[in-house]
Order: structure tokens, then sequence, then C-alpha cells
């Protein structure tokens, strides 16, 4: 089989010859059961949104017809027991308790939930990591642009994470915002988020710390606090397995303090005729409107990740993504793009003389979800590596041989 070729590249190791996750042949076929989606395509498209087990479906849908039978606040009111629920759910993906969460539609809504409320002023630097997000990174060229403010991209290391040295040697008492991606969706590397924080605390310590966990969130283990964060964002959408339109806010202490940017009835509460209070801790960050079949299929996602284990799920994506590439190094024209010493389930790849969005089009006609990742998602690291567009490859827990063989033929097919 082409998993036990060897490997040219020095940069792309041999994988294990045996899934490391523990999880045994019995154990895959459980979670493919549980997702139906494998049933009809090839998915290894989960780091842009990934199948959903049936019981966030069936969570979802049950709320949907709830609403149609008695009405959505009658509904809500009928299930506060569960969706306040939610938020310790959430929480455990990131190793908090319920009074750090704020509930939004998308890890997007989450970031800029975040990031606008930290005061901004003339003179301020604000500084982000090479592979930041292009939601992230227009949202602060624009605010900066508002205030006079300034921002500076910190240059990655030898082995293509941020250069926390770098960073060290950048930080003062003007830098207003460090903004960081933990795990950037376009070349497979997980930047060092707890060193990063350290970082900060030690020689800048009036910074806030930004991290999009959008892709870490529901594929590696991770502890807020530990890394040193003033907000975390994520989506529901993606390694989670929740439905779109679904995301989350963590907040720390000391960014509670913050007044938000977007205030409505849910984040303040209108006391007299000039005059309102902030909501206390984490809701302050929410709108009153939600969808509660969104946030409750988010919180059974949540339920089913942790209940599975979030260090065997990132072993077993690990795994699968490196035998990925190993195989994906084998073909002729096919360059591996992933960098960085600890990757993730994210894979890129280009082909000598093709246009990646072609290639995609070409694998996804023989039924295998792939996506493509254009130079505009994040025009600094896609320039730095000189290409404009990569083939994204991500799978998933329920990912089998079968996946992974249909790739390797529909990526033969796409370059012939």
């Amino acid at each position: 089989m082409w998993w036990d070729l060897p490997v040219t590249s020095p940069s792309i190791p041999a994988p294990p010859a045996t899934d490391p996750s523990g999880l045994s042949a019995d154990d895959v076929a459980r979670l493919r059961g549980d997702t139906p989606g494998c049933l009809v395509r090839h998915h290894l498209n989960n780091a842009g949104s990934a199948l959903p087990p049936q019981v966030v479906v069936d969570t979802m849908v049950d709320h949907l017809r709830r609403e149609a039978e008695i009405g959505g606040y009658e509904a809500h009111a009928e299930a506060q027991q569960r969706i306040d629920a939610v938020y310790a759910s959430v929480g455990a993906l990131v190793g908090s308790g319920p009074e750090a969460i704020a509930l939004t539609t998308s890890a997007t809504d989450s970031w800029l939930r975040g990031f606008l409320s930290i005061p901004l002023e003339r003179g301020d630097r604000i500084l982000v990591s090479q592979a930041e997000y292009a939601s992230n990174v227009l949202a602060v060229m624009a605010s900066a642009r508002r205030v006079g403010a300034s921002v500076e991209a910190v240059p990655d290391d030898a082995t293509g994470v941020l250069d926390v040295d770098a960073l060290r040697s950048m930080l003062d008492d003007r830098v207003k915002v460090v903004a960081v991606t933990h795990a950037p969706s376009q070349n497979g590397l997980l930047n060092p988020a707890e060193e990063i924080g350290t970082a900060i605390r030690e020689v800048a310590p009036q910074a806030w710390y930004v991290v999009d966990a959008c892709q870490s969130v529901g594929q590696v283990p991770l502890d807020a606090a530990a890394i040193g964060a003033d907000f975390l964002s994520a989506t529901g959408r993606k390694f989670l397995r929740g439905p779109r339109g679904s995301g989350f806010l963590w907040s720390s202490a000391r960014a509670q303090t913050l007044e938000p940017a977007l205030i409505d009835l849910e984040a303040a509460i209108w006391t007299s005729v000039d005059t309102y209070d902030i909501t206390p801790g984490a809701k302050r960050f929410e709108s009153w409107e939600k969808s509660y079949a969104a946030m409750l299929g988010m919180g059974a996602a949540a339920d089913y990740a942790v209940a599975l284990g979030l260090d065997v799920t990132q072993r077993r994506i690990s795994w699968l993504a490196d035998r990925i590439r190993v195989a994906l190094a084998e073909l002729p024209g096919v360059v591996v793009r992933d960098r960085g010493t600890t990757r993730t389930g994210i894979v890129t790849f280009s082909v000598e003389g093709r246009d990646a969005a072609d290639v995609v089009r070409r694998i996804v006609e023989r039924g295998v979800n792939v996506s493509h990742s254009p130079r505009e998602y994040a025009v600094r690291d896609f320039d730095a590596q000189g290409v404009d567009g990569l083939v994204r490859v991500s799978p998933h827990v329920y990912t089998d041989d079968s996946d992974l063989e249909a790739l390797i033929d529909a990526v033969s097919a796409a370059i012939s």
C-alpha cells in the first residue's frame, strides 16, 4: 500500500505504522456509524466544516421541532437548563468554567467582539502573526487606520512558526495587542501559544493577547488560562463538529473589565434614560438574539469531543495527516507545503504548473471533499512562500483507509 512507501523528504517524517490514538478498528467503525455523511462522501474538508455526529443533528432538529410546536420563546424557556449547560460543555474544551464563555455565531464574530473591545489610541502598536487570517488582519488594519495605530507582523523562525525571540525583541510599552492564530488554516503548523503568552506577560504585560483558536478547538487539548490569553475565539463548525452559525469567545478576568464594542440588551442593562450598566462577566460579549438550536448543537458536539478525549483526537488526526503528507510527497509534481515542528490535521500542497483551484475542482468531482486556500486568506504567509493558492486536505477521527485511498487516487487523476 502507498502508506508503506519510503519517505523521500526529510521534512516529512514517517508516521507510526499503527494508529497511536489507541482507537481500535471497532472504535473507528463506531465513529463512522455516528457520522452518516461517511456513507456518501470521502470528507477531507474538516478544516472547512466537519461532518457532525448524529447526536448534534438530532439535538438541533429536536429543538427546531419544539420551536415549531410551541413557539420559539416557549421552547427556549423549556430548554433553559440544557442551554445553561452549554457554557460548561464549551468551557471544558479550553480548560475553563462556564463563567468565562460567551456564545456567538462564529469564530470571526467571537474574535471581533474581543478585539474591538480593546481601546486603541494613536501611536499604539499591534503585532500579528505572519500567518494571521484575513478576517482578523482586515479588522486590525481598519481599526489601526481609524486611530493612527501601526500594524506589524512578527517574523517566523526557521521552522515556520512564530519566532518567540523575535517577538520578545519587538515588545515594548507601546504594544497594545498581540494577535496570533494558533493553528493557521493554510500551513499545517501549530504556533507556540503558551510560549508567546509567557513572553508577553514578562516583557509587555500591558498588552492584550488575542488568540484565534478556530482550527485548534476540537482538534487538540487546550488550556486558555495556561496559554495566557485575554481572548480566545473559536467556531463550532470545524474540528469541533458542531453546526455552522455557532461559535464562542473565552475571556480572561482582565478582559471582562472591558466595555464591549457591540452593546445590546444582553451586553448591558438600560438603567435610566441616559445610563446603562454592563452585564457582568463574559456574557457582556454576547448579543441577545441567538440560534438556540445551534447553541445546543455546539454543546452536544463539545460533549461528544470531550467524551472521546481531545488527546485521542489529536493523536489520530495527526497520524492520518502525516500519512497523507507521505503519500502526497510521492506523487510527481506535488509539493507538500506544511511547516512547523508540531503539525495539525491540516495538510496543504501545491502542484507544479497547476492552478490550485482547478486541482481542487478535479478532486471534488471524484467524490472527495477538499478545499482551496487562496492567497487573499493570508497574504503575508502566501507571499513568503511564493504561492498564489494551495489545496487543503483535513482528516478527522472518522477518516479511514478508504478515504485516504480515494484521496490519493483523486489527486493522481487530477494531476495526470
